[in-house]
């Protein structure tokens, strides 16, 4: 019998939790280590009572993503800024990859987008037939009075909602 060899030894996306605001010293630290991580900033106009000012502030609050071998979650664990990883049924939770790649595309999009930690209950199918997001499958989600798309990222607990005019979307 053969039988296919899976390779554990295979680099993987895991989501991290950070420390409170210590999100850009935590990716700073895993890069000085070699680490490959990826932390999703997005610019932000900010106000001070003298002046507003653009800033790149962390898409999702005390979360990046580390690209390892499941053998160096410890060297991850001991970086500072780093709390602890996400785990599902005892083992620490994977991204798909092409779910990053799929963030990494809204987030460099010049669609207005809305991060929320509510739980989004899943709808009507649907896929995005025109715009910098053409092709993005979704489902459509009732949030404050407006029909939008929500894009589920697993295994995070985070819904990404994208305001998107219905006559820019079809059922599929």
């Amino acid at each position: 019998m053969i039988g296919l060899k899976v390779n554990n030894n295979a680099s993987k996306w895991y989501p991290v939790h950070t420390h409170a605001k210590a999100e850009k010293k935590a990716y700073e630290a895993l890069t000085r280590k070699g680490i490959e991580a990826y932390l999703p900033l997005q610019k932000q106009l900010k106000q001070w009572s003298d002046r507003k000012k653009w800033i790149e502030e962390p898409f999702i609050k005390s979360y990046l993503f580390v690209n390892i071998k499941e053998n160096e979650l410890t060297d991850v664990l001991t970086t500072k800024g780093i709390a602890r990883f996400i785990y599902f049924s005892g083992k620490a939770a994977s991204i798909p990859e092409v779910q990053l790649a799929n963030l990494k595309l809204l987030i460099s999009s010049a669609v207005e987008l809305e991060i929320t930690e509510e739980n989004l209950q899943p709808g009507e199918k649907i896929m995005i037939k025109a715009g910098p997001l053409k092709g993005f499958k979704g489902e459509i989600v009732s949030y404050r009075s407006q029909k939008q798309l929500a894009l589920r990222l697993e295994n995070l607990g985070y819904s990404i909602i994208i305001h998107v005019a219905a006559s820019m979307i079809e059922r599929y």
